[in-house]
């Protein structure tokens, strides 16, 4: 494993050499075999590195915005000719498969496309005046350096969510990723510089930085005033630590935190339609993404019908080495796997029937963390159930009206993504209405995992309330104006005001 990461790190342009003096290893989940080291910052570093950006974000705000578009259409130029060596080393460092890792680059060729257009589009407003010869406007400046925190189940992409957006809008950029995942940082900030250097001499030097660390880093950047935006992405914990800190500075924070998403299937539900969006949002990248499908809410005329079938679905799913065709990797380390034990454990205190769960050992891999992806049957949504387990575990509970649903659906802590799989049209608009789900995700017929980049991603609730890649996201990269234009020569004031002098 060391050697073929070796060569993808090559082929992403770095030196491998370079990747082995560190004081922070880097161990693959796959087998747990040791790839590399890397450096770390320290908060000194950390500050002059922010130092460096407020003096970079000067120069780039000043740049036309579809310049800047430019800059992002040749990072996506980049990843789209090392598509499939940056996947497979997102495979081979945080553990997810091989279809996965490419389809998380082409999420980044995606938001790059997003971005170049939007380049274009940044738009304002014009409000009309209540006074004579007078205009408003409404405009969207740049805001600052903004500092990107990334967790390792998603690497790459969310840093692209995050960094095509804030390098249209005018902002530089520090990125933080998780200390179990930084080659893949490496290797996108490489790609960057590519794209960069054929950019040309409009880009100031660093525009884009990484930081490589604990929390003592992190914090720092937290904390920093200079930084006009924190977008964290990572646990509930994590955003309780963060969101405060930022608040007590009066910066800007974009949180996207954990979620406990639940499927809906009701009576005229299409399975052989749900089964695989059940299977793919349940067990996809071995349960450990925040979309993950955890809870699923079946009527009771359908659950006899469904659940043998769903189990059968299971034992059809190969575990093993993701780079080697498997359908569900390693979980990403030991903890995880220990976390999912007690998270079962929990649930058959609660009453819960298990299916599956237990440790796979895989030939070749046997450093590795694997398990069987778990089915439960609970008798009711317990205590164990609304909290969130980062492993392929799914809750299968029943219910007997819609409305019993909806509430079951509705009362965790978490609000990221939520689906129905109904072929009544009622209920389907139901679930999407104001009454309905309470989630920032609210699908018909398909998943709850898998979001496309067009539209703003994010959740309620725990999760955090902020809003990352597509619609209209961009806004949170950016600073509001209001702008008030007098072109007569009157003084009139606004509400009718006399003040004569």
């Amino acid at each position: 494993m060391k050697t073929k990461v070796a060569n993808l790190l090559k082929e992403l342009y770095l030196d491998p050499a370079d990747l082995t003096v560190g004081n922070l290893d880097v161990t693959t989940p796959i087998n747990g075999e040791f790839i590399g080291s890397v450096g770390t910052d320290i908060p000194s570093s950390v500050t002059h590195k922010i130092e460096q950006s407020v003096e970079a974000f000067k120069a780039w705000r000043s740049l036309p915005a579809p310049r800047r578009g430019e800059l992002v259409r040749l990072l996506g130029d980049e990843l789209r000719t090392h598509k499939d060596a940056l996947g497979a080393l997102v495979s081979a460092e945080c553990g997810k498969i091989l279809e996965e890792g490419k389809g998380e680059v082409q999420e980044m060729i995606d938001i790059c496309e997003f971005a170049v257009g939007l380049s274009r589009a940044i738009n304002g407003q014009t409000i009309p005046s209540e006074r004579p010869g007078h205009h408003m406007r409404e405009y969207w400046q740049p805001i600052g350096p903004v500092g990107i925190i990334s967790a390792f189940n998603f690497p790459v992409a969310v840093w692209s969510w995050n960094a095509a957006l804030a390098l249209i809008c005018g902002d530089s950029i520090i990125w933080k990723p998780s200390e179990k995942t930084p080659l893949t940082a490496l290797a996108c900030q490489a790609l960057l510089e590519r794209a960069i250097a054929k950019f040309g001499d409009d880009a100031p030097a660093n525009l884009s930085q990484v930081i490589i660390g604990h929390a003592d880093v992190g914090e720092t950047m937290v904390d920093d005033e200079r930084m006009a935006l924190i977008s964290a992405t990572g646990s509930t914990r994590m955003g309780r630590a963060v969101g405060p800190r930022v608040a007590a500075r009066f910066g800007k924070c974009l949180l996207e935190l954990g979620g406990n998403n639940a499927i809906i299937v009701a009576p005229t539900a299409d399975l052989d339609m749900a089964i695989p969006g059940i299977v793919f949002g349940a067990v996809g990248t071995a349960g450990q993404r925040c979309t993950s499908t955890r809870r699923l809410i079946v009527h009771d005329s359908v659950y006899d019908n469904l659940v043998p079938r769903l189990k059968k679905a299971y034992e059809s799913i190969s575990i093993g080495d993701p780079l080697s065709g498997a359908l569900v990797g390693p979980l990403i380390d030991k903890d995880s796997f220990d976390a999912m034990q007690r998270a079962l454990d929990a649930a058959k205190a609660e009453g819960g029937a298990v299916f599956g769960g237990e440790k796979v050992t895989v030939e070749g891999c046997e450093g590795g963390y694997y398990a069987k992806p778990a089915i439960v049957e609970m008798p009711a949504q317990s205590e164990s159930v609304c909290e969130e387990t980062f492993a392929p575990i799914l809750y299968i509970m029943k219910y007997s009206e819609f409305e019993e649903a909806m509430t079951m659906q509705n009362d965790v802590p978490q609000g990221l993504s939520s689906s129905i799989f109904t072929n009544d049209m009622r209920e389907a608009e139901m679930f999407i209405c104001s009454s309905g789900s309470d989630c920032g995700i609210a699908n018909v017929n398909i998943g709850t995992s898998g979001a496309e980049i067009g539209g703003a991603f994010g959740g309620e609730k725990e999760t955090g309330g902020g809003r990352e890649s597509g619609s209209d996201a961009w806004k949170a990269y950016m600073r509001r104006q209001t702008s008030t234009v007098n072109y007569s020569r009157e003084l009139p004031l606004a509400q009718g005001i006399k003040f004569d002098i």
